[in-house]
């Protein structure tokens, strides 16, 4: 049997993914009172302990806006965490999947971002990610995935269509920016797909020998689509009604980024390809109306 350790439980992606844990998979979720990834010692112990024939990193510091000034907890937890955890895969020969974030890119783009795009982070989580990314790769070489996401949501936790039903139940109108577009990623199809990844390519395959490392394989993976913020809380206020989850329509306008400074820039354009994923996993992306409604009806249930 395979038998996979998940860092990050209690997060969105680590909670979808214990959700659609396929049967003949074993699952060691570890949260951050078990394990902290910036604990070298703790990783190494937990990995020698537990013997997964796969790691999936699930782990990150994902407070945009904070880490700006606590930048020292965000290079820790998504640069120096990801080295730790690339260490000891490499001590027991594990595959990892580590999961990453359209951040690293600087949104000048006019056209998808590529898998062998060149990153250029504008924001301090961006970069962090990215070093951490660069430590899997280096440490790792092509035993390691490393997929990158965006925009993600999930019936659990806290996200922007929660925020925004909560919002629009409370508030006499909203202003959402308009000139941020990317996609938003349900994470429970994220899952899906990492879920479908480990078991099209297997874990043999993933493990050189020293010498033969090349580079991780990067995967861009949202659902299919494009939307401003904007487009989204729209789109989350219609179904929220059409579902009963919000009893009245309230006006939504679309402002500019400029008028809601905060203190983390953030991509103009974060839209990323899913092409190379698709067919590593053998899993299509959902527009992501599709997959935002499949989760409201979910939520109602939670």
């Amino acid at each position: 049997m395979v038998k996979v350790l998940v860092t990050g439980k209690g997060g969105q992606l680590a909670w979808e993914l214990e959700q659609t844990l396929p049967p003949h998979i074993e699952l060691v979720s570890l949260g951050i009172d078990e394990l902290d990834i910036t604990d070298n010692q703790a990783v190494f112990s937990a990995c020698l302990e537990h013997k997964p024939t796969i790691v999936i990193n699930a782990a990150a510091y994902t407070a945009v806006d904070k880490a700006e000034t606590d930048q020292e907890t965000a290079y820790a937890v998504n640069e120096k965490g990801s080295e730790n955890l690339a260490l000891a895969c490499k001590e027991i020969k594990a595959p990892l999947i580590h999961v990453s974030t359209d951040f690293v890119f600087d949104g000048s783009n006019t056209s998808p971002y590529q898998p062998e795009d060149t990153p250029n982070p504008i924001n301090v989580y961006g970069d962090s990610k990215l070093q951490g990314d660069i430590k899997v790769s280096d440490i790792l070489g092509n035993q390691a995935t490393i997929i990158r996401t965006a925009w993600v949501y999930s019936a659990h936790g806290n996200n922007f269509v929660k925020t925004m039903l909560r919002l629009m139940a409370e508030k006499e109108q909203l202003g959402i920016v308009y000139d941020q577009v990317g996609t938003p990623t349900w994470a429970k199809g994220l899952a899906k797909m990492i879920w479908s990844l480990v078991e099209e390519q297997g874990t043999s395959s993933k493990v050189q020998e020293d010498g033969e490392l090349g580079k991780a394989e990067i995967l861009h993976w949202t659902d299919a689509g494009v939307a401003s913020w904007y487009d989204f809380a729209v789109a989350i206020q219609e179904l929220g009604i059409e579902k009963g989850m919000l009893d009245k329509e309230i006006p939504v306008g679309p402002i500019p980024e400029s008028a809601y400074p905060t203190p983390a820039k953030r991509p103009s354009f974060s839209v990323i390809d899913k092409t190379t994923a698709e067919k590593a996993s053998g899993v299509k992306t959902v527009h992501w109306r599709k997959q935002l409604s499949s989760m409201l009806d979910e939520l109602t249930n939670y």
